[in-house]
């Protein structure tokens, strides 16, 4: 098998930028292979690899496979159709010719392998096999061992390197050419080409090719590619373009904030790339097995024709040899060693298809246990985005209050003068504010329309001794009161939006026994609301990043399997200690990017169950996988050593439970999670 199949990735270790996350988090789960588990070799390697993509057909790379198979159905139909059958020495002649000419590259490397003491492989395994059967005169048989091991790795390396590229050519969708706007003319330049600050003009219907900051005042994109989500995202003047999206509607201008390969996609690509090579539990324990299992078999092999030697009467050395040999060709473990990491590859596309991004086929292992999903609260259930959800004035018309105090808030950087100022719209028109002061950790004082304008939150009132209705301090939410000439005069109450899909998620994960918890640093009672609108198990507040981390340990000291979920750089730490950190990559932080297992590229809650699910039926996929393959191989073993099976039933059934495995993993890219 070719050097794309199974478990020989000789060049992963140490080169994957995200192997350094392994280094941040202290859990066993999350530890990468070590160097020498990375760069083990299990010896697939046929001579026939091709790259993915080239455009030489494959019956011509396999021609001299073709070639053999010709000859070998040749002389069957002339012997079982005809009854006409080549004698001595001519036969022996056209088989060794079939036989070389499908199996040179199995000799090839069972003796390159030979040399360096590794005798214990199945290439090893088949050239004994077939050599055997040549010599006890079983010509035909033995061609068609060789035969038909060989097409069964032709189909099985074919299999996994189009698993591999489908997974690369779900997200480099990256276009070949851009335009820009570059010394006063539009040129169709390469995007590598493009530098920092440039304005690139994006057509209806074209691929965006770098990062940027959209100059036009508003365009529809198509951004499933990054997110799995195929409706409309209406972007708006200022707002972020990524590369990889898809402009709708009309001609955008975007300003290249990031260069072709630091752009989001470029990164995506990267992590979904190292991912195939990063080897879950289960793929690296089949490699250790196989590199034990076969040597028990052979000498297995060698037992059955040696042992009989002294208990059977009528021992016949090349009848007891000819059962060796069928138990050397089913032994051969190959549909264990390319089915599980095709599974893992399956589970890889699955999730990248729904926006989805697993750094490893490990982590989709560790999914699977996952039996608690910790969550931040801002950017993962709410929106991060806050909004004006009630005005209430005494004194005076709403729209009047609401001006006063957006007119105070327009120079103010924090979210909720933001929030005012959005809310307020057209309202202020021209009207200003002087004397503005801000007093930390209360809010502002200014003049406006010759009037002084207190606006903050109920410790500013009770600093200039403003008396309020009691009631106000029973809201929940983010609050702004304020006061017109040291007089009460109403208040805004500003919250973040929940997620649309955050209800549902939490159902989800409730429905598959996970219990759900909420960290967040905002205040308790904001805190305490949220989790009751979305009927979450537990959630605290009022958390400092040591705080959450101290949370996740204590989960984890009970027992309980956790992935926490967060986008801000201050969740690093804690996605870092969880068994599987989860980012959400939209509006995540690079930092949390990095240290995360998991990247949910549209921000949607829902995809957490998404991630679970694809780690189950990968899970499940593999162990069928293993059942089938070890249950078929037992009986046709026993069989063998019993002499009822042939070397035709033995490498029919070798060549078919791999067929089989095989079509069971690629089932994996079909289904929904």
């Amino acid at each position: 098998m070719s050097k794309d199949c199974c478990e020989n990735d000789k060049n992963d270790g140490g080169k994957n930028p995200i192997n350094k996350t392994a280094s941040v988090s202290s859990n066993a789960a999350k530890e990468q292979p070590s160097q020498e588990e990375h760069n083990h070799d299990d010896g697939h390697d046929h001579g026939h690899d091709p790259v993915v993509g080239a455009e030489k057909p494959a019956w011509l790379e396999h021609w001299d496979l073709l070639l053999s198979l010709l000859i070998l159905i040749s002389l069957l139909v002339l012997e079982y159709a005809f009854n006409i059958e080549l004698e001595n020495p001519l036969s022996l002649i056209v088989n060794v010719v079939a036989y070389l000419l499908a199996g040179w590259n199995v000799l090839g490397m069972a003796f390159r392998k030979a040399k360096r003491g590794d005798i214990f492989n199945e290439f090893v395994l088949m050239s004994v096999a077939t050599l055997g059967a040549f010599y006890i005169g079983e010509y035909s048989e033995g061609v068609a061992v060789m035969v038909f091991y060989s097409i069964g790795e032709w189909f099985q390396d074919s299999a996994v390197r189009r698993a591999k590229a489908s997974i690369k050519a779900l997200l480099d969708i990256r276009p070949d050419e851009v335009t820009v706007h570059r010394n006063g003319t539009t040129q169709v330049i390469k995007p590598s080409e493009i530098q920092l600050g440039e304005n690139i003009q994006i057509k209806p219907g074209e691929k965006v090719a770098l990062d940027g900051e959209l100059l036009s005042d508003s365009s529809s994109f198509n951004t499933a590619a990054l997110t799995g989500e195929s409706k409309p995202d209406t972007k708006y003047k200022g707002e972020q373009i990524l590369a990889g999206m898809i402009n709708l509607n009309t001609v955008s201008e975007v300003k290249v904030t990031a260069l072709f390969k630091d752009s989001k996609l470029s990164k995506i690509l990267e992590m979904v790339q190292d991912a195939t090579a990063r080897k879950s539990q289960t793929q690296l324990f089949i490699s250790r097995f196989a590199k034990v299992y076969t040597p028990i078999v052979f000498f297995l092999a060698l037992a059955l024709v040696v042992l009989p030697y002294f208990f059977v009467s009528d021992y016949d050395f090349n009848d007891w040899l000819y059962r060796g040999l069928v138990f050397l060709v089913i032994s051969c473990p190959c549909a264990l060693v390319v089915s599980i990491p095709l599974g893992y590859f399956g589970g890889i596309g699955l999730a990248s298809r729904n926006g989805i991004l697993f750094k490893g086929g490990n982590f989709l292992d560790v999914m699977t246990k996952v039996n608690a999903v910790v969550m931040d609260k801002t950017g993962t259930l709410t929106k991060g985005v806050f909004k004006v959800q009630q005005v209430v004035a005494e004194g005076l018309d709403e729209k009047e209050l609401v001006r006063l105090t957006a007119a105070l808030e327009k120079n103010s950087t924090h979210p909720v003068g933001k929030a005012v100022v959005e809310y307020a719209g057209e309202l202020t028109g021209n009207t200003t504010a002087t004397n503005v002061e801000e007093i930390a950790g209360h809010g502002l004082k200014g003049t406006v329309d010759g009037r002084e304008i207190l606006a903050g939150n109920l410790k500013l009132m009770k600093k200039f001794n403003v008396s309020y209705p009691q009631e106000v301090e029973g809201i929940v939410y983010t609050i702004v009161v304020v006061a017109v000439n040291n007089k009460y005069a109403g208040y805004i109450t500003i919250a973040d939006e929940i997620k649309e899909d955050a209800s549902e998620a939490i159902k989800e994960m409730h429905a598959l026994n996970i219990k759900t918890v909420m960290l967040s640093g905002d205040k308790r009672s904001v805190v305490d609301e949220v989790a009751r609108q979305l009927a979450i198990d537990e959630a605290f507040g009022d958390l400092l990043p040591e705080g959450k981390v101290e949370k996740v340990q204590q989960l984890k000291d009970q027992g309980l399997h956790i992935a926490f979920v967060g986008d801000g750089v201050n969740d690093a730490p804690v996605v870092a200690l969880a068994d599987a950190g989860i980012a959400m990559g939209g509006l995540g932080s690079d930092a949390t990017i990095e240290t995360a297992d998991v990247v949910i590229q549209n921000d949607q809650p829902s995809k957490i169950v998404s991630a679970i699910k694809a780690g189950k039926i990968t899970r499940n996929i593999v162990w069928q996988n293993i059942i089938m393959a070890m249950v078929v191989k037992l009986i046709v073993l026993g069989l063998g050593a019993g002499g009822v099976a042939s070397l035709w039933e033995a490498v029919i059934a070798d060549v078919g439970v791999a067929l089989l495995a095989i079509l069971n993993a690629v089932r994996i890219q079909r289904m929904k999670v």
